[in-house]
């Protein structure tokens, strides 16, 4: 079945076809403002179907059980500030430069103005940019993270794919705000289309931040009179900076990874204005109509899943196929954290098969 087939439009589908989590949005009253163009339905309940049904393996335990019992009580006891923030950066970028390197792949670095990007190529493979690339943006909350973190990431993609994938290690706090950050993806965007890739053939993906990137980005070249890329993909993505919804979820006391106070701080000091968050920043209030085909997988007990509920909610509202996995027994970003877990594996393996799908649509629809 194409992501453009009218069977996807009407619902959220889990790839390959086992879930369909129909979306149910409620027109808003007359005189709503704008950034709330529907009045969601009630939250997706509890026990909904799930992408792995049959077991949580022991590695996602494991993960599950070290976050929860010292990466989170570390992350609420550290303040998020300028100051933690321009030190967190260089350490965690630096430990993970002592992980060997992916194997099975080629890497080559392009410098752009302020940041560099990495293109990561499955070995012997030698494919140029112009036949389809992944255009992949790095989470880590907004300031945290970069190339050396998501490279095995970015390799399992190219891997999987056969295709090219160019990694941004786009500007963050603190040396710039968020929408900085955005301007950074939209570069190198622009980079892939002037470099000969049609935009049929780029699909945009990212997590937790990333993820947000990925939206951000998309929007913002649409907005441009770009042309939009052939499909999305969000990882766990971050996609509404006010933490209103998330606050009132059962996930915030469910969280293993992310205490939302950290969210929040990051908020305030990449998004605010003057004690204000403009609702616009969030890609779940922007005008979705136009946009590819996209495919959001979330963990079921992250803080993060209600931004990914709505935004589903909303873009099959807006007329986008929109598919929803929802992960049992995994932390936020799983796949990006431990891709050789088997549910890493197995979450990948439907983003290769999504990118795939979404590039020999538009291929088809070119050559018709």
């Amino acid at each position: 079945m194409s992501h453009g087939d009218p069977a996807r439009r009407d619902g959220l589908r889990a790839v390959g076809g086992e879930t369909r989590l129909r979306a149910q949005v409620i027109p808003a009253a007359p005189g709503g403002a704008a950034a709330s163009a529907y009045r969601l339905a009630p939250q997706i309940a509890d026990d909904h179907p799930v992408a792995n049904p049959h077991g949580i393996s022991a590695y996602a335990r494991a993960l599950a059980m070290a976050c929860r019992t010292m990466i989170r009580p570390m992350g609420e006891l550290v303040p998020v500030n300028a100051i933690s923030m321009a030190i967190a950066g260089p350490v965690i970028n630096n430990l993970a430069k002592l992980r060997p390197g992916p194997q099975g792949v080629e890497r080559e670095q392009v410098q752009l103005n302020g940041f560099r990007m990495e293109i990561v190529r499955p070995a012997g493979a030698r494919r140029a940019l112009r036949d389809g690339a992944v255009m992949y943006m790095h989470g880590g909350g907004f300031f945290l993270c970069g190339l050396d973190t998501h490279r095995p990431v970015v390799a399992a993609i190219a891997r999987r794919t056969g295709l090219p994938v160019v990694s941004v290690e786009y500007r963050q706090l603190p040396e710039t705000d968020i929408a900085g950050g955005v301007d950074d993806c939209l570069t190198a965007y622009r980079w892939l289309l002037q470099h000969g890739v049609d935009a049929s053939r780029i699909v945009f993906a990212g997590d937790s931040a990333g993820g947000y990137m990925t939206f951000a980005t998309a929007l913002r070249a649409r907005d441009a009179g770009l042309p939009v890329p052939a499909g999305l993909v969000g990882l766990c993505p971050a996609l509404d900076l006010d933490c209103a919804e998330k606050r009132a979820h059962p996930n915030y006391h469910r969280d293993a990874l992310i205490p939302l106070s950290a969210l929040e701080s990051v908020v305030k000091l990449g998004a605010e204005r003057d004690g204000r968050l403009d609702p616009g920043m969030s890609p779940v209030n922007a005008a979705l109509v136009g946009l590819p085909p996209t495919l959001l997988i979330i963990a079921e007990d992250e803080v993060l899943r209600r931004d990914s509920e709505i935004m589903a909610q909303r873009l099959a509202a807006s007329g986008v196929p929109a598919t929803l996995e929802i992960w049992r027994g995994q932390v936020h970003a799983f796949m990006a954290i431990f891709p050789s877990m088997p549910e890493s594996r197995a979450a990948l393996a439907h983003v290769a098969q999504f990118v795939r799908g979404c590039i020999e649509v538009a291929e088809e629809a070119r050559t018709a």
